[in-house]
């Protein structure tokens, strides 16, 4: 008796370890995936540990272990989940071993081989009166992807913060995000957790409860979608790092080996895997991942891209030719005081539209339309270069050009700097409007400045994305 709990007690410390072990047991899930009658094979299966294809006849078996709370699928490309609201239904709760775990798919209408989807970040919600931020901000959305509907599948990637430490309002940002009508992936983020409570196993239950699985997959076309979580906390008062364990990372390596080579594959999680090209060495940070090469590693071989959010500010780093990651600004704007972020990015979303393996995208501010891509500003703007005009180009990257004309006249490119957004600086040295004391402007690296030699000149900004898109804004001379 006493080697049998011994044994016992040491397999219940590797799998919170994150060892995958295949446990000696009668118990199985078992289920048969379907559509309108349709008996589909080759579907992957997981029950968050081990994988498995449907049969032909659509059937599929999984071993059950103490550990297991879902089961869930893959949705191939071609079909869609049933959904409530904006709740994807891929997944059940584990009840039984004694029940079958079906699932009906629905026919993709659309050739998904093209889609649209929307990816936001730190909707942030943390009393009633933001949800009403929310609401009017997912009404401009609405209006902008109901053009989009027509001609392409469209969904949502939410990295994350849904909540502001107050899980309570769960209910009204669904209620808010289903009059959408679209299907919300969502990620959980360190203000999504449960803190006070023993162990990171714990952190994330509440959210489970309301959004299912904390780390999934599914599919459109010819692209790969992985959502995961990477908030570890590490019960430290408010304390998490940005990590993905080890039971994560092999659930990755396998859904992975179900994906072509030749298939896109994109990234969703709340905390950026790195700011910069190079990993910070040695460190456990709660603003970056501190074991991102491993992700990577398991990336190799595709063209991937990362989402997250987490910083509320807008940013991309180019790792090489086949990864790159998006940081997404917070739709909260300056935690709902602002409807700009605290690097003067407007609120709102990251627009990607894929079509078969090729991917583009541009930022979609609130209230504008999708031209509006950067911000210019008059001479004096800056504290620390009052004598130029600046520009923010908020989802800048080294294939985008800033260039300055000077009474029609080319001047060349713009100086890319580091520094304060001068309307950010503004709005976070107003106390009494941002409320907050911790809250204060982000330098950023997607500024540019130039110096007019004609102060009475008429100056125009042209900005070309890395897609060959042009967007042009004229700023004035007249100092203020």
């Amino acid at each position: 008796m006493m080697k049998f709990l011994l044994k016992q007690s040491f397999i219940g410390i590797l799998y919170l370890l994150g060892f995958n072990l295949t446990l000696q047991s009668q118990d199985i899930i078992k289920g048969q995936i379907k559509c309108q009658g349709e008996k589909l094979a080759n579907v992957v299966v997981s029950n968050g540990y081990d994988f498995t294809l449907t049969d032909i006849d659509g059937n599929y078996s999984l071993p059950q272990n103490a550990n297991v709370k879902f089961v869930y699928i893959s949705t191939p490309s071609g079909y869609l989940p049933q959904t409530k609201g904006s709740i994807p239904c891929f997944f059940q709760n584990i009840e039984s071993s004694d029940k079958a775990y079906d699932f009906d798919l629905i026919k993709n209408s659309r050739n998904d081989n093209k889609h649209t989807f929307i990816v936001q970040a730190d909707v942030q919600v943390s009393k009633e009166k933001d949800i009403e931020g929310y609401v009017q901000y997912l009404k401009d959305l609405r209006q902008y992807i109901d053009q989009k509907k027509k001609n392409s599948d469209v969904f949502v990637l939410d990295c994350g913060d849904i909540v502001g430490n107050t899980p309570s309002l769960y209910p009204s940002y669904i209620q808010a995000s289903d009059a959408l009508g679209l299907p919300f992936y969502r990620s959980v983020g360190n203000h999504d957790m449960e803190y006070g409570v023993r162990s990171h196993e714990h952190s994330y239950k509440t959210f489970e409860n309301f959004f299912g699985p904390i780390y999934y997959s599914f599919n459109r076309g010819k692209a790969h979608y992985i959502v995961l979580n990477n908030c570890f906390y590490i019960n430290r008062h408010y304390r998490y790092i940005g990590y993905i364990d080890e039971r994560t990372l092999q659930w990755i390596e396998k859904d992975l080996s179900y994906v072509p080579k030749d298939h896109l594959v994109f990234v969703a999680m709340h905390i950026p895997s790195s700011s910069t090209k190079d990993i910070k060495f040695n460190a456990l940070l709660p603003d970056e991942t501190s074991n991102a090469s491993s992700l990577y590693d398991l990336l190799e071989g595709y063209d991937a891209h990362i989402f997250s959010g987490h910083t509320h500010y807008n940013g991309n780093v180019v790792f090489n030719n086949r990864l790159m990651e998006h940081n997404t600004a917070a739709v909260c704007g300056t935690f709902w005081k602002a409807d700009i972020c605290t690097d003067g990015t407007p609120s709102g979303c990251g627009v990607y539209e894929v079509e078969g393996n090729k991917v583009i995208w541009k930022y979609k501010s609130m209230g504008y339309l999708d031209t509006y891509q950067f911000k210019g500003y008059p001479i004096a703007s800056s504290e620390d270069y009052p004598e130029d005009i600046i520009a923010n180009v908020w989802n800048w990257d080294e294939l985008w050009k800033v260039e300055w004309y000077e009474n029609g006249k080319y001047m060349g490119t713009m100086n890319h700097f580091e520094g304060y957004d001068p309307e950010a600086k503004i709005i976070c040295s107003d106390r009494e409007r941002v409320e907050y004391d911790w809250i204060t402007p982000i330098k950023t690296d997607h500024l540019f400045r130039a110096t007019p030699i004609d102060k009475n000149a008429m100056i125009e900004i042209k900005v070309t994305d890395r897609f060959g898109n042009i967007y042009k804004q004229k700023v004035s001379t007249d100092k203020h």
